[in-house]
């Protein structure tokens, strides 16, 4: 290309720019009608968001966002005073009133205390004075979480049978709405008290043998390089398929290899452009044909045999006689962001290393999450007669549905106009580091006490202060200040699968679950208090399983960041970076490891033989010629399901995301501490907002990073794919400023 083609391809460059301008445009006006359209219905009286949302291509929450009385909200009950004073008519009348639902204790107000009383933690933070943490936190399952169906109903009775409760004053103003989606509850009497008696004879105890390692080869299936040990070669692998794949491996390296790791290809996504959906891809090149081998049934105590289809980072096990094999995305661990196969292996090289400081018989699993449990479960006391050397029980079935029903993870929002302006001045990334690590000091051990209505009530406020600063799990109704102007603060839930969504307008009332992080940040936030009735609740002991596997991983995690801070060779400085990142990662699906979802059974079998599927199997694809099926199988009998620590984390993180404290700095940072209007969205543990407040960053665990800035004046997302567009130039933005600033 010489200077003039250079002139001329500029020119056809800006032509491109300004048709992109144009397109947006255009984009920008449908999208502009189509949230006026939604608005216009959803002033008819009888509508909906689920049935809004299909037609507007959009999820329930953007309709909620849009329009907020769509929302979950309730009546609120009338006082027994108002009751009394304006009786009904007649006995038609007395019949048309809705029920009054569940009577709830009005719970004390929090800001009275000024010291929790909860033991804090070294960065000052405490159950009480929540702080948060990244990311949610998901567990290697065989499919994608479902809601228990097996849930009970709401029963409106449950809470009412140890003594009368106190009724709290109904608020002056609460519109009524359909509640999106109804959540279980704790049955009244015995039935319900018997839920809270963990599962007999099964506990986390400490392992009395060690992890077997397992041999794993590094395969970038875009440029063919296999990396085993010290050995480098190129492979032709074809088109890339599973059997390409085996045959070429092993031609190479020996039997004993039994993980390979692809850190670049994806070769699962390779005819996506026939399928639908990414997992239908992915199910249909783990299920294709692989000479020679057989898809792995069973192996010993191993209870992971078979394929996990995840769209992304899925697992594929296979087995030829007595070889066993495995294809995992090292996606699963970190992002290698380019990094090539060797770069890889020493981040594992690296990984070991460090973890060996803190544990002696540590084993490199399949996944981080297999990994973080099993180095958790070399945490458990084993000393005779320590507290918990037998080991920590296992909650019930019944709680354990009852928590994946109602505790949420991380928080994702996208917040729209009116609430937020149409032109944003800018929009900055705060993303916090290491987060997790914040809410493990303290968690609930033992059998958990149900606290009904009434039994809140009979407590003195001391003793119901005391309740709400520990590790529990409450059952609430819940009321939205008149003139509140800033974001959500609960968790209320939306129509759909495990959607949840936060309200946030004036009076608005609605019911749910949320953990005591988040109820006792609404009843002290620094805005102004909410109104919780107490309707049921589960109360645990406080106790620390988590401290010591969490502080080891911190001490690992910090010595790699200083690594590849301060590494001379740059491989290794990456390859330091990327082991860090694994670090992290095992704390975070360690942490959802706990929470076992229901397991769910994913099998494939050839069109004409849909005979074959089992009755309550879901079809999740087709390819023409095989069936790909997949059925939930309940709650294992698993003996590190601890999924009231899992949410204890998930709610203290959701908290800290809206408020916490920097002792250190002797400033308060998080959602609400940022002007009224200017939050964009939330995704996990990062918030986008039009205000840069310039909060301490120390690179601790906990510390929010500025990780992106955008100049403006610009229309703002509507949909997530928008607001992950901007968060990319955002990020770009900022490393350019950081670069002119050095």
């Amino acid at each position: 290309m010489d200077s003039k083609e250079f002139t001329a391809a500029l020119g056809q460059l800006r032509q491109v720019r300004e048709d992109i301008k144009a397109v947006r445009k255009e984009l920008q006006r449908l999208e502009a009608d189509r949230d006026k359209r939604i608005v216009a219905l959803g002033m008819y009286e009888k509508a909906k968001a689920d049935r809004i949302a299909p037609a507007a291509g959009l999820s329930v929450v953007d309709v909620v966002a849009l329009v907020p009385h769509l929302g979950p909200r309730q009546r609120a009950a009338p006082t027994s005073a108002t009751a009394q004073a304006e009786p009904a008519d007649d006995g038609q009348a007395a019949a048309a009133s809705p029920p009054l639902g569940p009577v709830g204790t009005l719970a004390p107000d929090l800001r009275r205390s000024e010291e929790p009383p909860a033991t804090a933690d070294s960065s000052g933070a405490s159950l009480g004075e929540p702080v948060h943490a990244a990311g949610e936190g998901p567990q290697e399952t065989e499919a994608e979480p479902v809601t228990d169906a097996a849930s009970p109903a709401v029963d409106e009775t449950a809470g009412q049978h140890d003594q009368d409760p106190v009724r709290a004053p109904a608020p002056a103003t609460a519109p009524a709405a359909e509640q999106g989606r109804e959540l279980p509850s704790i049955p009244a009497g015995e039935r319900g008290d018997a839920w809270c008696v963990p599962t007999p004879n099964l506990a986390s105890k400490r392992p009395n043998f060690t992890q077997q390692p397992r041999q794993m080869a590094f395969l970038d299936t875009d440029t063919g390089v296999l990396v085993h040990r010290d050995q480098t070669v190129r492979l032709d692998l074809g088109a890339a398929s599973v059997s390409e794949i085996l045959t070429a491996v092993y031609a190479t390296v020996p039997d004993s290899v039994e993980r390979i790791y692809i850190t670049a290809g994806d070769p699962w996504h390779r005819d996506a452009d026939r399928y639908p959906f990414l997992r239908d891809a992915v199910a249909a090149w783990l299920n294709a044909p692989v000479p020679g081998w057989s898809v792995e049934s069973s192996r010993g105590k191993d209870r992971l045999a078979g394929h996990l289809v995840h769209p992304r980072n899925p697992v594929g096990r296979w087995q030829r006689g007595d070889q066993h094999t495995e294809i995992r995305s090292v996606g699963e661990w970190f992002d290698p962001a380019g990094a090539d196969p060797a770069t890889v292996r020493d981040a594992f090289v690296l990984l070991w290393k460090q973890l060996r400081h803190h544990w002696e018989d540590v084993t490199l699993m399949g996944s981080p999450s297999q990994t973080g449990r099993d180095l958790w479960s070399r945490t458990i006391p084993a000393k005779a007669g320590s507290r918990w050397a037998e080991g920590y029980p296992v909650m019930s079935e019944e709680i354990r549905g009852l928590l994946h029903a109602t505790a949420g993870q991380g928080r994702t929002e996208l917040i729209v106009p009116p609430r937020v302006p149409e032109k944003l001045p800018q929009l900055v990334e705060y993303d916090r580091t290491f987060a997790y690590a914040k809410h493990t000091w303290a968690s609930g051990v033992g059998a958990p006490r149900r606290i009904t209505a009434a039994a809140f009530a009979a407590k003195s406020e001391k003793e119901q202060t005391n309740a709400l600063f520990a590790p529990s799990h409450w059952q609430i109704r819940v009321t939205v200040p008149e003139g509140w102007d800033h974001v959500g603060i609960l968790p209320a839930p939306a129509a759909g699968d495990r959607a949840w969504y936060y309200p946030a307008e004036p009076g608005q009332t609605f019911t749910t679950w949320a953990g005591g992080a988040e109820v006792n940040l609404a009843l002290r936030n620094p805005i102004t208090p909410w109104r919780i009735e107490i309707l049921d609740g589960l109360l645990w002991e406080s106790g620390t399983p988590l401290r010591d596997w969490s502080t080891k991983l911190k001490d690992a995690w910090a010595s790699l960041q200083a690594l590849a801070a301060n590494h001379g060779d740059e491989r290794q400085r990456t390859a330091a970076h990327l082991a860090s990142r694994a670090v992290r990662s095992i704390l975070l699906y360690g942490i959802g490891g706990f929470a076992q979802r229901p397991r769910m059974t994913t099998r494939s079998v050839p069109v004409g033989c849909e005979h074959e599927i089992p009755a309550g199997a879901q079809i999740i694809g087709s390819d023409g010629e095989t069936i790909t099926w997949q059925r939930s199988t309940g709650f294992s009998r698993d003996p590190y399901a601890h999924p009231e620590w899992a949410a204890g984390v998930w709610s203290g993180a959701r908290a800290a995301l809206l408020s916490t404290r920097m002792r250190e700095d002797d400033t308060f940072v998080g959602a609400l501490h940022l002007p009224p209007g200017s939050v964009v969205a939330f995704r996990t543990d990062a918030i986008y907002t039009t205000h840069d407040p310039a909060w301490p960053y120390h690179g601790q665990p906990g510390d929010y990073l500025k990780k992106g800035h955008l100049p403006g004046p610009f229309t703002g997302p509507r949909t997530e794919e928008e607001l992950l567009s901007l968060q990319t130039l955002g990020r770009a933005h900022l490393a350019e400023e950081q670069e002119g600033g050095q």
